[in-house]
C-alpha cells in the first residue's frame, strides 16, 4: 500500500492508501453506503457507475469475494472505492478472492485509511460532490459531471433476449438491471420475458406487461425510456405496469411529474418505508441519488410509499390502472427481502 489522497471538488482533502497498482487521477461522484454488509452486490450494480462509494462500515472485506453467481452484475460498475479499514485477509469458505485481489482485477482503485465518518459529514452537509482518487504529485483542476455522461446506455444490454415459454408476455426494459431482479422475474412460470435495451421500441409489439428496472444517472437522460413508456400507456391503459428505481423515476417523467436531485441519495439496506393509507411499515435497501417531486405528480396518480427517515416519496401508482412503481429495491442483493412480494403482485396482475 502507498500513499494517496482523496480530493473532494469543495477542496477538502482526506489522506489514505492505496495498493501499488493503482495510478494517476480517478474521478467519480463521492457518495456513502451505510451498509454493514453487501460489498459484492454493491460494486457490482449497475446503478453505481460513475460514483465512487464510500463505506462507512469501520471494516470492509472481511468476508472476501464470492463467486460470479452472487454477483448484480459480471463486473465491477463503481468508479472506485473508500474505506477506512481494509481486511487484511478474509474468512469464508465460500470466499474466492480477497477485495484487494478482485478491485486490481478489473482496476477498480480503492483507498484505505481514510476517515470515512469525517467524509460522510462533508457528503451530508455539502451534498454528494465530484472527487478524486489521486496518486502522485499531480492534482484534479476541474471534475467531469457524470450527469452530462449517459451511463445507462453504458450498462444495458446491447442486443434483446427471450427467456420462458409462457403465454404471458412481459417486457423488461434494462436501464442497468442488477440480476436478482433478472433471476425473481425468471422465477415465474407461465411468463415469457423480453429483456430489450433502454431504448428499445416495444410500442408496436405484442405483450401483457412492461416492467422498467433500475439503472445509474440522472432520469433525465432517458428521456427516449420514458417517452416509448407513455405511448404504450395510451396505447394500451389496461396492461400492466411496473418499476423499480430509476423506473419509478422514468415512470414520473413518462406521467408528466418532475425529478429532481436528492442532496446525498439513499444508500442503504435499512430504510423504513411507510405504505401509504396504513401503519405498516417495512424495511428497504436503497441506492438512487434522484426522486419524483410529488407536487408534480397527476390527479389521477398517488404516493404508494413513502420513506419514514425523510418523507420522500418511495412509490407511486395509478388511482384506476394497473401502474404502479417503487423507488426502493425489493429484489435486494443485499439487504431485506419484506416487499418481494412486489414481484408476486405484478405477476398476478398480467
Amino acid at each position: 500500500m502507498i500513499p494517496a489522497k482523496l480530493v473532494l471538488q469543495t477542496g477538502d482533502v482526506f489522506e489514505g492508501k492505496v495498493p501499488d497498482w493503482v495510478k494517476g487521477i480517478n474521478f467519480g461522484e463521492i457518495v456513502f453506503n451505510t451498509g454493514m454488509v453487501g460489498y459484492t452486490e454493491v460494486l457490482t450494480d449497475p446503478s453505481y457507475k460513475g460514483q465512487i462509494v464510500c463505506f462507512t462500515y469501520p471494516m470492509i472485506g472481511n468476508y472476501g469475494v464470492e463467486n460470479q453467481d452472487h454477483w448484480e452484475s459480471d463486473q465491477i460498475h463503481a468508479a472506485g472505492i473508500i474505506v477506512s479499514e481494509l481486511a487484511p485477509f478474509y474468512a469464508r469458505v465460500q470466499g474466492e478472492h480477497s477485495l484487494k485481489e478482485w478491485c486490481e482485477k478489473y482496476n477498480t482503485p480503492i483507498i484505505a485509511d481514510v476517515d470515512t465518518r469525517a467524509l460522510t459529514k462533508v457528503l451530508r452537509q455539502h451534498g454528494v460532490v465530484a472527487g478524486a482518487i489521486v496518486v502522485g504529485d499531480n492534482m484534479p483542476i476541474s471534475y467531469p459531471d457524470i450527469s452530462d455522461l449517459d451511463l445507462v446506455a453504458e450498462v444495458t444490454i446491447k442486443e434483446s433476449v427471450v427467456y420462458g415459454d409462457g403465454q404471458k408476455k412481459v417486457i423488461v426494459v434494462d436501464c442497468g438491471m442488477k440480476a436478482n431482479i433478472w433471476r425473481y422475474l425468471c422465477s415465474y412460470s407461465g411468463v415469457t420475458l423480453k429483456r430489450v435495451p433502454y431504448d428499445y421500441d416495444y410500442t408496436k409489439e405484442p405483450y401483457d406487461g412492461i416492467f422498467i428496472s433500475n439503472g445509474p444517472g440522472d432520469p433525465a437522460r432517458c428521456q427516449q425510456t420514458a417517452n416509448f413508456l407513455k405511448i404504450a400507456m395510451a396505447k394500451c391503459p389496461q396492461k400492466p405496469i411496473f418499476g423499480i428505481c430509476l423506473g419509478s423515476q422514468i415512470m414520473g417523467i413518462a406521467i408528466g411529474a418532475k425529478t429532481y436531485k436528492l442532496k446525498f441519495g439513499h444508500r442503504a439496506q435499512n430504510h423504513p418505508c411507510l405504505l401509504e393509507g396504513t401503519n405498516r411499515s417495512y424495511l428497504t435497501s436503497q441506492n438512487h441519488g434522484f426522486a419524483v417531486d410529488e407536487k408534480t405528480i397527476p390527479n389521477d396518480w398517488e404516493v404508494w410509499f413513502r420513506n419514514l427517515n425523510d418523507h420522500t416519496i418511495q412509490g407511486i401508482k395509478h388511482k384506476t390502472l394497473p401502474y404502479s412503481s417503487v423507488q426502493f429495491h425489493p429484489e435486494a442483493g443485499p439487504g431485506p427481502v419484506d416487499t418481494v412480494w412486489l414481484f408476486d403482485r405484478f405477476i398476478d396482475q398480467l
